[in-house]
């Protein structure tokens, strides 16, 4: 959940920056820094933990600068550390990045050849290596366009060079960056809230387009090098709906965060090179894991669905039984629970009452407990004896989204963490998960460059008073939550069910008139999922097809309409399964005019019961 803040005019940068990153300290971070042109040298200044941290080395040791830029860091390759913390220097080089850089092996193990010798051991300094050397040869923007064309994964960098105090570059992929235009001043961040207080004028980078910060006013040229002219958005004072972003709703909004979200729940936590995995605030010991002979799940609404695709994971990697329970029904009953039983509660807020009766209820028999969580601080997060954030930043739309999807990575690495502890997941099978997480959040943007297709099987089906989602083993729990989005905020009755139990009564609810969402994953179970979808067929059903099937299996697929999903791992695949029913939930929400981000009679956290 990096934060991303560049400043150029007659201001003090560092007084600019600084605040701008405190604005930003709810992404999350683990430590920060800053860096500014004087005199046409670096002065860099940076701190692990928190800000105040950095504050008291500025206040020790002061800089200042016309120009400068700023960074908050969450860890992914290297442990939080001043060293590992942005702004990062090679040569005339100094930059900020967020996303993951996905061949840094490679591209460093090259570098090494060449001599170079690297300071830190994070992937974005790899790309700081990469830019100074093509500068030697190359005007910034150009070497900066070069490096590019050898980096593979996701980024939002923003660089100065010595010499040239009075320009900055920047440059983004998957990772948002917005450009802010002030009285004879420029800023460039990767949240509006960074710079707010001082302008409302933005101006919003898309993937691949590269800005060059010189007053009075940006320069912004695609990659095929034409300089384009971008329009200048009026953002309103209220930093709540600046949140938008360009955004007709929030939903909307947040369903397109996701892939840098997922990226801020794993990054740090798991290494790609030896799959080792690092909870830091797990709070159990080892004796106690090694007790545990039963787990019980307890969670309501989305984050239910969540616990059902964790006993699929649980399970299958380590061979305890797994219960779910439903977090309104639990504290009604007389559970049996003793300190060997494991609670894992999940909540979006931390706040929801059932969970947290579920919790003490837990605490009281003597259950050892712990909380999956997206509020740092929340009384779940506190009352627990540990806790996995989830780092899906703040979600306003009361249908969840981003909090969803994170959920499921949080549980993928606390599998691979109890496995690792346990003995009983390998060290290839957690770096196999942990390449595919790297992954997974290319794959979620390939579906979201899909929407206009998933808008247009919206477009037909949006007058339906009744749909049916079907689907098998862990993907049967997404076609529960993908049925609660749609009745969640279009108010259509949506029903999901493992596909084999269709036969089981639903199947008399199939005519012409009802559509069927069917989730057909290439995997043991596809043909008799296939099966199913026959059934329906052979009654006049109409059926929506998502599926992972290279693409001449998958014409073969008799579908009204085919969606496409990227093809991934067994465990990871529930979450891009999940990202086509949030939109197609989205779209026909919005052609039905209903109140999409705030539905009727739904809050956002149910602190009552």
């Amino acid at each position: 959940m990096c934060g991303i803040i560049g400043y150029l005019g007659p201001q003090d940068a560092v007084e600019v920056i600084f605040q701008g990153l405190q604005r930003l300290e709810y992404r999350g971070y683990d430590s920060a820094g800053i860096a500014v042109i004087r005199d046409g040298e670096f002065e860099v200044r940076r701190s692990e933990g928190k800000l105040n941290r950095l504050g008291k080395i500025l206040e020790q040791h002061p800089i200042s600068g016309p120009v400068g830029i700023g960074h908050t860091r969450w860890a992914t390759h290297g442990r939080p550390s001043e060293t590992n913390a942005h702004p990062h220097l090679s040569g005339s080089i100094a930059l900020v990045h967020n996303g993951i850089i996905e061949n840094y092996l490679e591209l460093k193990a090259r570098l090494l050849k060449e001599g170079h010798t690297f300071a830190s051991e994070t992937d974005s300094e790899i790309v700081a290596h990469l830019i100074d050397h093509y500068a030697r040869d190359l005007d910034l923007v150009e070497a900066v366009r070069k490096a590019l064309e050898e980096i593979k994964g996701s980024y939002a960098l923003v660089v100065l060079q010595q010499g040239q105090p009075q320009r900055m570059v920047a440059v983004r992929k998957e990772c948002p960056l917005v450009i802010g235009l002030g009285e004879g001043e420029l800023y460039v961040a990767s949240d509006i809230l960074a710079f707010l207080h001082h302008t409302d004028q933005v101006i919003y980078l898309e993937d691949g387009e590269v800005a060059v910060l010189e007053l009075p006013r940006p320069e912004i040229r695609n990659q095929q090098r034409e300089r384009l002219t971008k329009k200048i958005q009026k953002i309103p004072w209220n930093p709540v709906m600046a949140e938008k972003a360009g955004y007709k709703h929030f939903m909307q909004k947040e369903i397109f965060e996701q892939p840098q979200c997922l990226i801020d729940t794993f990054r740090g936590r798991i290494s790609p090179e030896t799959g080792e995995v690092a909870l830091s605030e797990f709070g159990l010991s080892d004796r106690e894991l090694q007790e545990v002979r039963r787990i019980i799940v307890v969670a309501c609404g989305t984050s239910w669905h969540a616990g059902l695709v964790a006993k699929f994971l649980l399970e299958e990697y380590l061979r305890i039984p797994v219960d779910v329970d439903y977090g309104s029904e639990y504290r009604y009953r007389n559970p049996i629970i003793d300190d060997r039983t494991l609670i894992i509660l999940i909540s979006q807020s931390g706040e929801t009452a059932d969970t947290l009766a579920a919790l003490r209820e837990g605490r009281r028999q003597g259950a050892r407990i712990l909380a999956i969580c997206n509020v740092v601080g929340s009384t779940l997060a506190r009352e627990a004896d540990g806790v996995i954030y989830t780092h899906a930043g703040p979600e306003i739309g009361v249908a969840s989204t981003k909090a969803f999807t994170t959920q499921l990575v949080a549980l993928n690495l606390l599998t691979l963490y109890l496995g690792q502890e346990l003995g009983c997941v390998s060290s290839a099978e957690r770096i196999r998960v942990a390449q595919d997480l790297l992954r997974l959040p290319g794959g979620v943007e390939t579906l979201l460059e899909g929407e206009k297709q998933i808008a247009a099987v919206a477009h037909t089906y949006f007058q339906a008073q009744d749909f049916l989602f079907l689907g098998r083993g862990i993907h049967y729990p997404i076609a529960l939550e993908g049925a609660l989005k749609l009745k969640e905020i279009s108010y259509i009755h949506a029903e999901g069910y493992p596909a084999g139990e269709m036969k089981h009564g639903p199947i008399a609810l199939i005519d012409e008139h009802l559509p069927t969402v069917m989730l057909l994953p290439d995997n043991a179970v596809m043909e008799k999922v296939q099966s199913n979808l026959q059934e329906v067929r052979a009654r006049g059903g109409r059926i929506i097809a998502l599926t992972d099937r290279e693409a001449g299996a998958a014409e073969k697929i008799e579908a009204d309409a085919l969606i496409p999903v990227p093809k991934i791992s067994w465990s990871l695949s529930p979450i891009l399964f999940t990202i086509p029913l949030q939109l197609l939930a989205y779209h026909i929400a919005v052609l039905r005019g209903t109140d999409v981000d705030q539905p009727r009679n739904l809050a956002k956290s149910v602190t009552v019961e």
